[in-house]
């Protein structure tokens, strides 16, 4: 069974798949797009996740030992996911893979610097296409100039409709390519804010309970 969905907040996320468990459903991949689970005994499962890449084979390896030595199995991630996936394997364990606070915020942290990663390279990209004229910002104050029809403006009645409904989806062909790349940026700006967000709200609830 596949579930498509998309968090921000590790610990909703976490819930979440604890809360699949408790129905039946054994969480078993992490895709693009959502996750893929099987149909199992319900179980008070307690799954918890990392965000961590790694550049060799062997150091993700020893990360992957290192969990599975304090009684935490891994079920799903590589060593370029990013997105890290345990299930309490030893019941005399404990209820947290992070030692301390700072661990545990890490990952906000690390996360956040991926998706502003992935804004700032799309930047040259958007800087270079509307250096060339290859995209036009100026659709954004005039989205009339996306329609290149001579004199479409100008006509009425039936005229206007035919050339107006037969260029519309060439329009929109054209306006989302020029848009695509601003929107990437921002979205991925806005998840990297969630996640620092995140990250700082971790790190004051550390203060908070000094």
């Amino acid at each position: 069974m596949k579930k498509y969905k998309f968090f921000t907040n590790f610990d909703e996320e976490e819930n979440w798949l604890n809360d699949m468990a408790r129905q039946g459903y054994r969480f078993t991949k992490k895709t693009s797009f959502g996750y893929e689970f099987e149909p199992e005994k319900p179980e008070n499962a307690t799954i918890k996740m990392d965000y961590r890449t790694f550049k060799k084979r062997e150091d993700f390896e020893d990360y992957c030992a290192l969990f599975e030595d304090s009684g935490w199995e891994h079920i799903t991630g590589t060593k370029s996911s990013g997105y890290q996936y345990f299930k309490k394997a030893d019941k005399q364990g404990s209820e947290e893979i992070f030692s301390d606070v700072d661990s545990k915020a890490g990952r906000y942290k690390r996360l956040s610097d991926m998706w502003a990663a992935l804004a700032c390279s799309f930047i040259p990209i958007l800087a270079a296409l509307i250096s060339t004229d290859a995209i036009d910002p100026g659709v954004l104050l005039d989205p009339k100039s996306l329609y290149y029809t001579p004199g479409l403006w100008d006509l009425n009645g039936a005229a206007f409709w035919r050339g107006f409904l037969f260029e519309t989806p060439f329009s929109l062909f054209r306006g989302f390519f020029w848009l695509i790349f601003p929107v990437m940026i921002m979205t991925y700006l806005y998840f990297a804010f969630k996640a620092n967000k995140q990250y700082k709200k971790t790190q004051e609830d550390k203060i908070t309970r000094k």
